[in-house]
């Protein structure tokens, strides 16, 4: 057991779970810049104050993972035990702070990463890409029933004790996102992406443009595409999903997060005489 103090970097999108009704996976940096994963963490039913946002720093007391091979993955001790917000690294000077540790490991070859996730388990990396498009598919819009009935089950088992609302899960996604892309390697890659902050933004443009899907997925494409790219300096912040690496397929990457500073202006050259 130790108290972790941690970055946080990533939150994904919440999955369903029949203990926990749903789990988030944070992900994030630690003050020497190695990697950490945080499982299980039921994110909406944390207290307020323990509710972190990206780039908090969180003190959190946490054990290695036993049923996770994959060495950054940690849970945490006890679910009851309060996780600390203990600061925050903001966005001036062209998040300057945010940078200074975050892109001190960058990956410019997809094929050295995957070389090296199959070498030491690793599973968590940053990568500088040259993105090449966006992909929107329509998905499933339903969780799968038998996975949704036994939170359902055991949330009424629960009931029976506990006199307490119904928590309600969030919503799947009807729709995948992905990023094209090519590194150093020269291969193209497609990758998904499972970042809670493209899911809430998908939400809030449905509901701010009267249901429409269409104009949601457009707002979500000039988001992660036209200004992530053009405007930002983007990196995609990858994770394995642990059944893919564990399987040892090609490809075990998936995109949990973005991080994307601002685009440094270039400085004019002073005038000269010739």
């Amino acid at each position: 057991m130790a108290i972790e103090k941690v970055l946080v970097t990533v939150k994904t999108y919440p999955c369903l779970s029949q203990k926990y009704d749903e789990l988030v996976c944070t992900a994030g940096l630690r003050e020497d810049g190695s990697w950490i994963r945080i499982f299980p963490v039921p994110f909406r039913k944390l207290k307020p104050y323990s509710q972190y946002k990206k780039y908090d720093w969180i003190e959190v007391d946490v054990v290695k993972n036993e049923k996770d091979f994959r060495p950054e993955s940690y849970r945490p001790v006890s679910l009851d035990n309060p996780i600390n917000v203990v600061g925050h690294y903001d966005t001036k000077k062209g998040w300057a702070v945010r940078k200074e540790l975050v892109l001190r490991n960058v990956y410019y070859d997809m094929s050295k990463l995957l070389e090296d996730s199959r070498s030491t388990n690793m599973s968590l990396a940053i990568l500088k890409a040259n993105i090449t498009g966006f992909v929107i598919k329509e998905v499933e819009r339903e969780w799968d029933s038998k996975k949704l009935e036994l939170v359902r089950a055991n949330q009424n088992q629960l009931d029976l004790f506990e006199q307490k609302e119904v928590f309600e899960v969030v919503k799947k996604l009807p729709y995948e996102f992905s990023y094209k892309f090519t590194t150093e390697d020269g291969r193209s890659h497609t990758l998904m992406i499972e970042d809670w902050e493209l899911g809430t933004l998908y939400w809030n443009c449905l509901r701010d443009n009267g249901n429409n899907e269409t104009i949601a997925c457009e707002k979500v494409r000039q988001m992660y595409f036209d200004h992530m790219v053009n405007d930002c300096d983007l990196y995609l912040i990858l994770g394995t999903t642990k059944e893919m690496q564990q399987r040892r397929m090609p490809q075990p990457f998936i995109v949990i997060g973005t991080f994307y500073p601002p685009k440094q202006k270039q400085k004019k050259e002073d005038p000269t005489l010739f």
